[in-house]
């Protein structure tokens, strides 16, 4: 599982709601699903928790992370 934008060290706040993916083929095959059982309202992962998750989800024991943000910029911040 590769977290796209992520450093070794940083957490990931997974914030389902602003999922550009979100919907039900997505979330029925993320992680997060897989393991609350529903999208919450915000978790974070930190680096340790990400490198496990990624351990289970390269040997085919959980779906990966599908989450997917939006990239933030000039041309997409409100104006």
């Amino acid at each position: 599982m590769t977290q796209h934008g992520s450093h070794q060290g940083d957490s990931v706040v997974v914030d389902c709601d602003r999922c550009v993916v979100r919907g039900p083929s997505a979330c029925g095959d993320c992680v997060v699903t897989f393991l609350l059982g529903a999208p919450p309202a915000g978790i974070e992962i930190d680096a340790e928790e990400m490198a496990a998750l990624s351990v289970l989800s390269d040997a085919g024991l959980t779906p990966p992370l599908r989450l997917v943000t939006p990239v933030t910029g000039p041309e997409t911040q409100a104006m």
